[in-house]
């Protein structure tokens, strides 16, 4: 019985695919089966009625068998073998078909043909091995926010699977189907790396049209290139591409690299000074020469470095002997005399 079931599903299933397969034969024996019982068992037998026989056929199936209904014939056995075997081959393919749906659904994902479905997420546009991987854990080293890597065809499968933060999309990266399957125009931060300035510049236009607006931050070889990403979005960051530190420090906390270039530079609000700081100068704690720094010049402290070596904001109880050099942040470079503090 159980091999004439058997080579009826594989004919059957020659000509049925996915779930249908498992659907008719089930229907198929549940006909045959209450048919056979209606007529093999005595009459007025309550197991072939109608409000019966269904509860009958699905424990009996599913092998739970509870015994308030069972047919009392020899023949009505043989029906009942029927129905617990038709049940063992319908849920071997039913198995069989969740085990295929699942590896082919693992496969998609692994080969990044699928949608995404993703919001408030991080997305990277361009994968460089080894480059690619260190940002993709400076991004998720504080939170587990969602990251959606998308990568050329030439990347044929996802290069990070054991990070389950990051979900991967493979396609032309100035694509609207790869900004649709990344779900782009719900991204929170969009990294642009593309291979050359050329292709950033034109992922960058797909991203904008994707999500008006949206934080993006662009790696450029050639920084003079920003004025035609910013003809795109006027508020992108512009990130040299071999700083990928940078690159995600801006995508994380939005405007710093505005804030390092102006510290950086003499044009700015503000520039960075150091100073060794001279024998009874008075200052008997950071604390205590920050917040002189701060009244008197508008300045800020950053760091120390003392015989123990460098401390970047250092707690404020840190003593300051003579001989330390404070780094600082002011508008212009404090006199020696501003470094003592006033009795």
């Amino acid at each position: 019985m159980f091999f004439i079931l058997s080579r009826l599903a594989r004919l059957v299933g020659s000509r049925l695919h996915g779930w249908r397969l498992p659907l008719v034969v089930i229907v198929l024996v549940f006909l045959t089966s209450w048919l056979a019982m209606a007529l093999v068992e005595p009459t007025g037998s309550p197991i072939a009625e109608p409000a019966n026989y269904w509860w009958y056929f699905v424990v009996t199936a599913a092998t739970v068998g509870y015994g308030d209904f069972f047919p009392v014939s020899a023949a009505g056995h043989v029906v009942g073998t029927y129905v617990i075997v038709g049940g063992i081959v319908t849920l071997t393919l039913l198995f069989t078909r969740l085990a295929d749906y699942l590896q082919s659904a693992r496969g998609r994902r692994r080969r990044g043909v699928g949608a995404l479905r993703l919001t408030d997420h991080v997305v990277v546009l361009g994968y460089v091995p080894g480059r690619t991987e260190r940002m993709l854990t400076e991004l998720h080293a504080e939170n587990a926010t969602p990251i959606a890597l998308c990568a050329w065809d030439d990347v044929p499968e996802n290069p990070v699977p054991e990070d389950p933060v990051v979900s991967f999309v493979r396609g032309d990266l100035a694509h609207a189907d790869v900004m649709d399957r990344a779900c782009v125009g719900r991204a929170r931060t969009v990294v642009v790396d593309g291979r050359d300035d050329n292709e950033t510049l034109a992922i960058a236009v797909a991203v904008e049209h994707a999500n008006p607006g949206v934080h993006t931050v662009a790696a450029l070889r050639d920084l003079g290139r920003r004025d035609n990403l910013r003809y795109v979005n006027p508020g992108i960051a512009c990130v040299q591409w071999h700083m990928p530190s940078l690159i995600t420090e801006e995508a994380l906390d939005p405007g710093i690299t505005e804030v390092y270039s102006d510290l950086m530079s003499t044009g700015g609000g503000g520039n960075t000074y150091s100073v060794r700081l001279p024998a009874g100068h008075g200052f008997g704690t950071f604390g205590e020469c920050q917040q002189h720094l701060g009244r008197t010049f508008g300045a800020t402290a950053l760091a120390v470095r003392t015989a123990g070596g460098l401390q970047v904001s250092p707690a404020w109880d840190t003593p300051l002997p003579a001989g330390t050099t404070l780094y600082y942040v002011a508008r212009t470079r404090i006199a020696d005399a501003g470094l003592v503090a006033s009795r």
